[in-house]
């Protein structure tokens, strides 16, 4: 369906609750909190279910929002969530036992496993797809335009991914005409790195693999790397760029162990050069042409030698 008929089903809904996905971004934090304030607005009672994965970096923004224990729930929303498996467990428990009543994504490599999907993917971000929502069903205040700005500048890399487009300048531009803290979100997601994240940065480097004449690069995290520098969470958020800001790099990939012979494979692309949804979908997974990422298990090796045959293959077709 399109924003008008999502609009028109929200507007007839009460008690919703707002799903986010695993390893929550500026994207999919900043539509929920924003699709909330925005059904607030209109009378409703919405919650935003809480998300384990989220960090210190995005929990101050969820803050009035996440939903109490009780809260019984009369429709599910999920927001930036292009497949069940990117759920939290929390959202998948929710899923599995009520099902998603309705999806608001921008990924072209949505599942459609909700109820109702409205998807855009011509989108930079799920963001301008919520912006689009709020004007049909309620106003822009200074709450809804400072998650919406999070949403759509995370998700472009403060506009300088490929996906950034004309709309989303302009929906940047309006959002800045209202009384938000535009300099400082983006000096605290694109300016600011610990001294912890520069360690790891410097650790990927050391254990790069080169290939394709240097067009191609890989390398990878471990719990173990994590553990050893003592690092959280939050100092690998989007650690996933950093390899593709090496001169000459096309396509770059980088392995993190989630868990025992669980990894998590982010992969970044000149989307004229690779397909990066071709490629993480010979390994289950999907995103976008220039950004997608997958779940692979076994061990770190393992991992890096399947998104490397992946690469190669959807390169080579061999």
């Amino acid at each position: 369906m399109d924003y008008k008929a999502a609009s028109s089903l929200l507007g007839s809904w009460d008690n919703i609750l707002i799903l986010t996905h695993k390893r929550p971004d500026g994207d999919t934090i900043g539509c929920a909190v924003a699709l909330c304030a925005l059904l607030r607005q209109c009378g409703k009672t919405a919650w935003v279910q809480e998300n384990q994965d989220a960090t210190t970096r995005f929990t101050p923004y969820l803050e009035g929002c996440v939903a109490p224990a009780d809260f019984a729930f009369d429709r599910v929303v999920a927001v930036d969530v292009a497949t069940l498996g990117l759920l939290t467990p929390a959202g998948r428990a929710v899923a599995d036992d009520h099902g998603v009543d309705l999806c608001i994504d921008h990924h072209p490599s949505n599942e459609f496993y909700a109820k109702e999907t409205c998807v855009e993917p011509d989108k930079a971000a799920c963001g301008e797809v919520i912006y689009k929502i709020v004007g049909e069903l309620g106003r822009l205040d200074d709450e809804i335009a400072k998650m919406l700005y999070l949403a759509v500048s995370t998700d472009t890399g403060c506009f300088v991914y490929s996906n950034t487009t004309a709309n989303t300048h302009a929906v940047a531009a309006e959002l800045m005409r209202y009384d938000i803290p535009f300099v400082e979100i983006n000096k605290r997601h694109f300016r600011t790195k610990s001294m912890t994240r520069m360690k790891l940065e410097s650790l990927l480097m050391h254990r790069m693999e080169v290939l394709e004449e240097g067009k191609v690069v890989l390398s990878s995290l471990t719990l173990d790397d994590m553990a050893a520098m003592g690092a959280r969470e939050e100092d690998a958020e989007d650690i996933a760029a950093f390899l593709g800001q090496i001169e000459g790099v096309l396509v770059s990939a980088t392995i993190r162990e989630v868990g025992p012979d669980e990894c998590k494979i982010s992969l970044r692309t000149d989307p004229n050069y690779l397909n990066a949804t071709d490629t993480c979908a010979l390994l289950g997974g999907g995103g976008h042409k220039a950004a997608s990422g997958c779940s692979v298990s076994g061990t770190v090796a393992q991992a890096q030698e399947a998104m490397k045959n992946a690469i190669l293959t959807v390169l080579h077709g061999n």
